[in-house]
């Protein structure tokens, strides 16, 4: 089946309404991507080589986000809404291309896996017309049922169409299809809209295949991969569905959660076995964490590499562009930005880092902060491998920090540092005898006259 030649068509028409957005449903976010992409992403992994879209409002944003997992996908746009398989048809000119097999997806189900696909697009290498991905329900209220007959399926029945036997039917419809190409415009062009809404639904080309003499089968997949959202409380749903699978292959992978539920995900992340993920921790998109390092409480990380056996946190956060390498640490309440941490380095407390290098062993005191911007450019600060920062010192930036040089406690320091060299910018102390008493009564005084 590998070599099969599939397209996926993405239904993506739906509104915000009921999200109450003006962004278009699909694009709401999982795990930090969009819905669409999870289905695209899928579809990619389940052997679709090729995607159209049909879309409504906002198709171009739509595209947008499919584009980084499937660079060649088409939009088409459904002008009316007049059933799913009219939406389908919007695409006809991808279908007509000849594809072995057509899978029909819905931009609102982002749990939707490969496998699931797949499984349907081997019954069309078995020589099935139309495969229908159905799940069982406790409760079917409310969904179509899918009536089968010694291992074919007859028909997609809507629940006020059924019969009280077929009501008691717990196989039901997910909506989501495979179709063999060489059948798709044919059972698609036969579908008529003579039924209340005057719509074209997918759901009756099984019963058109069957009239035509070819074969149709439902495929079971679990709920929770064809669940459609359709306001924000399915989509936090959808989230905690997602985020619970993710950490359970996490620590099937060898990674250590140790309280896994407060712990979140984005959809790209990846970490190395034998990590240590502590509680309250947050990865946005774009982070890798390798073996051996430890993720401390209540740290935010997004954009950001962690090298073997580094330490981060608690209460840290990188953002994009920070790299940390080899057994480096990054402490307690520090913020690094687009900078490079090197080999055991330790930036460990109260600490900004931004568009800058810290050297290999290099050791950065409480308070330090580079000041890379000066409200209109931002310049780097390369700080040599060996050097100690005192604290509550201020590197301003464009600067240089000699290797093995020594920054004194609440330095301002604002030339370069050679290697080796102690550098002192404070300003000298003056110490004046009884002024600060008289200060303080002259302030109070101000404040009782205020009052």
């Amino acid at each position: 089946m590998s070599q099969r030649t599939c397209l996926s068509i993405i239904l993506a028409a739906g509104e915000g309404t009921r999200m109450k957005s003006a962004m278009p449903k699909v694009l709401h976010p999982i795990a930090g991507l969009p819905m669409v992409a999870h289905v695209v992403r899928a579809a990619a992994a389940a052997g679709a080589g090729d995607v159209a879209i049909v879309a409504g409002r906002g198709a171009d944003e739509v595209k947008r986000a499919a584009i980084p997992f499937a660079p060649s996908a088409e939009t088409f746009v459904q002008g009316e809404r007049l059933g799913t398989a009219h939406a389908v048809l919007a695409a006809r000119t991808a279908i007509e291309r000849g594809y072995d097999d057509i899978l029909v997806l819905f931009g609102d189900t982002p749990l939707v896996s490969a496998d699931a696909l797949a499984k349907a697009r081997a019954e069309l290498a078995k020589g099935a017309s139309v495969a229908v991905m159905g799940f069982h329900a406790p409760n079917p209220t409310g969904y179509g049922r899918l009536i089968e007959k010694d291992g074919a399926l007859l028909a997609i029945r809507e629940e006020r169409d059924c019969s009280e036997a077929e009501r008691t039917i717990s196989f039901c419809n997910a909506g989501l299809m495979a179709i063999a190409g060489k059948d798709a415009l044919r059972l698609l062009d036969a579908v008529r809209n003579d039924n209340a809404k005057r719509e074209f639904y997918l759901t009756d080309i099984v019963e058109i295949a069957r009239g035509f003499g070819l074969a149709a089968v439902a495929t079971e997949t679990a709920f929770e991969d064809v669940l459609g959202i359709n306001n924000r409380a399915e989509l936090a749903e959808a989230e905690a569905i997602w985020q619970k699978r993710r950490r359970r292959e996490f620590m099937l992978d060898g990674v250590t959660l140790i309280a896994p539920d407060t712990v979140f995900f984005s959809f790209d992340t990846e970490i190395g076995a034998d990590a240590v993920v502590e509680p309250n921790v947050v990865f946005g998109p774009g982070v890798k964490i390798s073996s051996n390092a430890v993720i401390h409480s209540f740290s935010h990380l997004e954009g950001a590499s962690v090298a073997d056996g580094c330490q981060v946190g608690p209460f840290a956060r990188l953002r994009p562009g920070a790299e940390l390498r080899g057994k480096a640490k990054v402490g307690n309440f520090c913020e690094v930005k687009k900078a490079v941490v090197d080999t055991g380095a330790k930036v460990n407390h109260l600490t900004y880092i931004g568009d800058a290098f810290v050297g290999a062993g290099a050791n950065i005191g409480a308070g330090t902060i580079t000041c890379n911007y000066d409200g209109f450019n931002k310049f780097v600060t390369d700080i040599g491998a060996g050097a100690f920062i005192g604290s509550n010192s201020s590197l301003v930036a464009p600067i240089k920090i000699g290797r093995d040089a020594y920054v004194a406690s609440g330095s301002v320091v604002t030339e370069e540092v050679p290697d080796g060299a102690l550098a002192f910018g404070r300003a000298r102390q003056a110490t004046y005898p009884d002024k600060g008493r008289q200060l303080r009564e002259k302030l109070a005084a101000a404040k009782r006259k205020a009052e």
